[in-house]
């Protein structure tokens, strides 16, 4: 989650535009990762229905990172991160629809909770920020979509072969834009102060960080595993306050907004905890 927490930041500090930003972290994540599946040769024991689901997730996560870090450049590394925590809503939400799951009315009535302080935020934000805001939520809304998708998928594959094939993916979906979004090619080279984010950016934000997550669906639900991310917030927020300053740029109601969301996704695991102790002492 520190390292989750470290990518808005990274964003924010890196000067290239947010597909750009994204072209260069999957294709450096991409040939980090080539070791790990002999070169490609292990993709060809994944078999073809599952092949083509993990290339469009990764289609899927090439546009939650843009969105992402669209709302980054759009307002601050700070309201994307709050944003992000509607991830949780939306999977309690997509995951009966996209699994076998059924509906836990407990997890959708968590996820409800943060729409209030989403609103207290939304309302005590500068009004240049408020498109930012709108996209870090489209991009949790994607995060939810690929994330439930992985967990239905998870086990079709082991964690190197899916991350490189969503990975790879993700390049080749954002090289087929590249052409029609940019004007200057020269606006895709990074300058020398991004070449160190980047590649932190990439193989220990990106490469290390999706590996694990996907070893850790293997053995927590993906609305647990959204629910963990919505930490990402917490030291984002605060490697924010530290190396940006953004504190100088929200009212003192933004973080009281962010706070309440926080203590609604702590509240989970201990809700649950008295759900299944309960079940357990039921005649």
């Amino acid at each position: 989650m520190i390292l989750y927490g470290l990518t808005a930041i990274l964003g924010d500090l890196i000067s290239l535009s947010a597909l750009h930003l994204v072209w260069w972290r999957v294709m450096l994540t991409s040939l980090s990762l080539l070791f790990f599946v002999g070169f490609g040769r292990q993709i060809l024991n994944i078999p073809r229905k599952d092949l083509w689901s993990f290339i469009g997730i990764g289609a899927i996560v090439a546009f939650h990172w843009v969105t992402f870090y669209g709302g980054v450049k759009l307002a601050n590394a700070s309201v994307t991160l709050v944003a992000l925590a509607t991830t949780s809503l939306f999977t309690s939400l997509l995951e009966p629809l996209l699994t076998d799951k059924k509906l836990d009315f407990i997890e959708v009535f968590i996820g409800l909770l943060i729409i209030p302080p989403l609103l207290l935020i939304a309302n005590n934000i500068d009004l240049s920020m408020i498109r930012g805001f709108q996209v870090a939520l489209l991009s949790a809304f994607l995060a939810a979509i690929f994330s439930t998708l992985n967990k239905k998928l998870v086990d079709k594959a082991n964690s190197y072969q899916i991350t490189f094939v969503e990975m790879a993916s993700a390049f080749v979906f954002i090289s087929l834009f590249i052409p029609f979004l940019t004007s200057d090619y020269t606006s895709l080279i990074p300058q020398k102060k991004d070449w160190l984010y980047l590649i932190f950016l990439s193989l220990g934000c990106t490469t290390f960080a999706f590996i694990i997550t996907m070893k850790a669906l293997k053995h927590v639900p993906a609305f647990d595993a959204n629910l963990v991310i919505n930490l990402e917030p917490v030291y984002g927020i605060i490697l924010a306050i530290v190396l940006l300053k953004e504190n100088t740029e929200l009212s003192t109601r933004f973080y009281w907004g962010a706070l309440l969301i926080l203590l609604i996704v702590f509240s989970h695991p201990l809700i649950k905890k008295y759900k299944t102790k309960k079940n357990d002492i039921r005649p």
